[in-house]
């Protein structure tokens, strides 16, 4: 299995460079200020640890006056190191109010990171929106009796009917009863009646008697009912 080939960011040697020499420039200026020895390499370290505290706080919780206040105190320190180690100031006479700063600086910068560290976020709490209460199921609004109009004015009720006598309630007649169902008469084809002609006509010249019912259903093969039927058109 291949190694990955080792990859040069550039914007992370661009930051390494950059703080090796603002760290030099501030260990410079603290070196000139009377700090000696380890003292002057601690300031860098302090100065950039603060700075890098509050870009955190600033990342992690959002903007705040605290952590921009700090961060702005750090930037300024390590800028004004960069821009006073730049031939603008002589190190080898250093202002009193510039050896005052350095020597101050170890105190302000433990208050700086204390509150970062301990403090908690300024941001205004949004406040709390109550719930709304539900509404009510409201129903229909009764009607009042002004909506109504006057109510009508009861009238007398009429006298009770006296109730006839028994003897006198005329009774329903009786209703007939009910018959035989009408048998309903079938139609006969045409075709059939003209058949049973022609059977009619043979039976009357073989016997010399006209064909009776009967023997109209039997030749003809059909219902007693049909063959009266036949024989009432026959006829």
């Amino acid at each position: 299995m291949a190694r990955p080939a080792l990859r040069v960011d550039a914007v992370l040697v661009q930051a390494v460079i950059a703080g090796a020499l603002s760290f030099a420039h501030l260990h410079d200026l603290a070196a000139a200020a009377g700090q000696s020895g380890w003292k002057a390499w601690a300031y860098p370290i302090s100065v950039d640890l603060l700075l890098v505290a509050a870009w955190r706080r600033l990342r992690s919780d959002g903007p705040s006056r605290l952590a921009w206040c700090w961060f702005v105190i750090a930037l300024v320190a390590s800028l004004g190191a960069n821009i006073a180690t730049a031939g603008l100031l002589d190190l080898d006479r250093v202002p009193a109010w510039l050896r005052i700063l350095v020597a101050a600086w170890p105190a302000l910068a433990f208050m700086g990171g204390t509150l970062l560290a301990h403090s908690a976020n300024d941001h205004p709490a949004a406040p709390e929106v109550p719930a709304a209460a539900p509404e009510p199921e409201t129903g229909p609004e009764p009607i009042t009796s002004s909506e109504l109009g006057p109510m009508p004015v009861a009238l007398n009720e009429p006298e009770e009917t006296p109730a006839l006598p028994a003897a006198a309630v005329p009774t329903s007649a009786p209703e007939p009863a009910p018959g035989p169902p009408m048998a309903a008469t079938p139609s006969v084809p045409a075709a059939l009646v003209d058949h049973a002609r022609k059977v009619a006509a043979d039976h009357h010249a073989r016997t010399g008697s006209p064909i009776d019912t009967d023997t109209l259903r039997l030749r003809l093969g059909v219902p007693s009912q049909l063959a009266h039927a036949i024989a009432a058109q026959l006829a």
